[in-house]
């Protein structure tokens, strides 16, 4: 059973801070659980501009950043959930999201949305193991 104590909570300025009563990750038993990461740029707290390609590599590198932060890395990357606001855009941020992993792809689900925080187009979260 795991107690209350065992588990860490992480944050990095390289990623968006959180802005509700939860953790960028919470690392608990040798593995990092990502919070769900959008297209808010760290330096500025706004939105990146663009469409749905610059919005993923945005939320990719929010969580590269968080990942980093707990002690992993994409290579670590067991399962991950993308949600979409348009599945049409399944293809662009397949993708993206694919550049980023070199090795065995993690399993993932894939889901549309009605609606995402702040009307953004992709939110992606991740679970990893530590490094």
């Amino acid at each position: 059973m795991t107690h209350a104590n065992s588990l860490t909570a992480v944050q990095t300025d390289a990623a968006p801070k959180a802005i509700g009563p939860y953790s960028q990750a919470v690392v608990a038993n040798g593995f990092v659980f990502c919070s769900g990461q959008i297209a808010l740029d760290p330096a500025t707290g706004q939105i990146v501009e663009g469409d749905v390609r610059a919005q993923t590599v945005r939320v990719m590198e929010n969580l590269r950043a968080v990942l980093a932060a707990a002690g992993s890395g994409f290579d670590r990357v067991v399962k991950s959930t993308i949600f979409l606001k348009d599945l049409g855009d399944f293809a662009v941020v397949n993708e993206v999201y694919g550049g980023y992993f070199t090795g065995a792809a993690p399993a993932r689900a894939t889901v549309e949305v009605s609606r995402l925080p702040r009307d953004v187009r992709v939110e992606i979260d991740m679970v990893a193991v530590l490094a």
